[in-house]
């Protein structure tokens, strides 16, 4: 099991940038899948980006171009950093985590429902 937390968060003006983190407490994320989630009010958590144990890396359409996702192994932590940022990415943010014994389809195939570990959450707002 990995606690993660995430970390960044806050509230911006349209065409800005943040930079979220997540801090693993115990593992290293060489031997995991992760992703970066988010949920706006009302609506279903979405994924919005993944990095697998290789270091390969899946955006959502709708964020490819503005956010990149990446991990820092030695320091045990997962960024996203968001550019751009725009009203609809207004949304809590979370970082997960899944085991990941082989990379490829068990990371980008991989459903909300089969990563196991999440952080707490960090809000982003952004304001038109």
């Amino acid at each position: 099991q990995v606690q993660l937390v995430e970390s960044g968060g806050g509230s911006v003006q349209a065409g800005g940038s943040l930079r979220l983190s997540c801090a693993a407490s115990k593992y290293t994320y060489s031997n995991y899948c992760m992703g970066w989630f988010r949920q706006a009010a009302g609506k279903e958590r979405e994924g919005v980006a993944r990095i697998d144990r290789d270091g390969s890396t899946t955006y959502a359409d709708s964020v490819k171009g503005r956010f990149t996702i990446s991990k820092d192994n030695a320091k045990n932590t997962l960024y996203l950093q968001m550019n751009n940022l725009k009203p609809e990415d207004t949304a809590m943010y979370y970082c997960a985590a899944r085991v990941s014994l082989l990379s490829g389809v068990y990371c980008y195939g991989a459903r909300v429902t089969d990563f196991h570990d999440w952080g707490q959450g960090t809000q982003v707002t952004v304001s038109s």
